[in-house]
């Protein structure tokens, strides 16, 4: 069973850019109520851990917050990699995409979606 947390005590932030290019995402792709934004980890990626972001639905085991409100579901277990991060949104010349700023990442790759703890 899902628990809903305050956003008060959510584990990561959007910057203001992220928070508009996911709600033009959700309207673009018509990502339904019972749908919410997927903030993880997974094993892989040339630094040792991948970030997962991507619209899903909820699982067992997931906790749900509401950040800019946007629902978010988040795996307990990833809170210990993820807590304190930020997502922002990049849109330049050089790049362009969601960037994670994670205060737990002792070393990141190249490309800024993979991490090792």
């Amino acid at each position: 069973m899902s628990t809903t947390v305050d956003t008060s005590f959510a584990p990561v932030t959007f910057s203001e850019g992220a928070a508009k290019e996911l709600y033009k995402l959700k309207d673009q792709q018509e990502i339904g109520e019972d749908y919410g934004l997927r903030v993880g980890v997974e094993g892989g990626g040339c630094a040792g851990m991948n970030y997962i972001l991507g619209f899903d639905q909820r699982k067992d085991g997931d906790q749900e917050y509401f950040i800019e409100g946007i629902k978010v579901f988040m795996n307990k277990a990833h809170q210990m990699y993820l807590m304190g991060m930020m997502i922002d949104w990049q849109d330049g010349l050089n790049s362009r995409g969601f960037t994670f700023v994670n205060p737990n990442a002792t070393s990141t790759c190249g490309c800024g979606t993979s991490f090792s703890a």
